[in-house]
């Protein structure tokens, strides 16, 4: 999901902060696709966005903060593509599977990976071990209450399998990503193993 937020804000206009904080970190996702994730600091932000220092630290202070913005802004962009698909489902099990698989590797097939560099250079930071815990566990829920109509399982054990696809949607996105599968063959994939493992009745 490439962020296209404002493409073409002229880094040295007068912008809102909110404008200004989206523009870097459209900007940032440019240096990630462009450079890599190790070429990423704040000091490099400013410059490519016609900012002085202080005003990137200003908006996410450390490179961390930074790194956990970007990570914060795919997710949502991810979790409003998925939220969309489903809205837009048949209700049936497969449907939804079906659904839920393909927004799910789409949505890392058109980050270009970049969903995984980041995550990657925050490594085992506080920040990031909090961030994904959220957002992990967001989606166990989503998961878990989109396909409890066709499960036959008790709550907790439901959750703890839609936890266990996550990551098992994760694991098929990377080996799409590294040109081990295509994004039909992952999505496929990843909705079978969603079908064979809610205990549908």
């Amino acid at each position: 999901m490439k962020n296209t937020t404002l493409p073409d804000a002229p880094a040295t206009g007068r912008l809102s902060r909110a404008a200004r904080r989206a523009q870097m970190l459209d900007i940032a996702l440019e240096i990630i696709r462009e450079e890599g994730a190790d070429r990423l600091t704040l000091g490099y932000l400013a410059a490519r966005a016609g900012v002085s220092k202080p005003v990137a630290y200003e908006h996410f202070g450390t490179r961390s903060g930074l790194l956990t913005a970007m990570y914060r802004a795919l997710d949502e962009q991810h979790s409003v593509v998925l939220r969309d698909a489903l809205s837009k489902a048949p209700k049936s099990l497969q449907a939804t599977a079906d659904v839920l698989a393909s927004a799910w590797v789409h949505c890392s097939a058109d980050s270009s990976g970049e969903w995984h560099a980041i995550g990657s250079a925050l490594g085992g930071s506080e920040e990031m071990v909090a961030v994904h815990k959220e957002l992990i566990e967001e989606y166990v829920r989503l998961f878990a209450a989109t396909l409890k109509p066709w499960s036959t399982l008790a709550d907790d054990e439901l959750y703890r399998r839609c936890a266990g696809l996550i990551g098992a949607g994760d694991a098929l996105s990377m080996l799409m990503i590294n040109g081990q599968c295509s994004e039909q063959d992952a999505a496929q994939s990843f909705s079978a193993l969603i079908q064979g493992g809610v205990g549908a009745g």
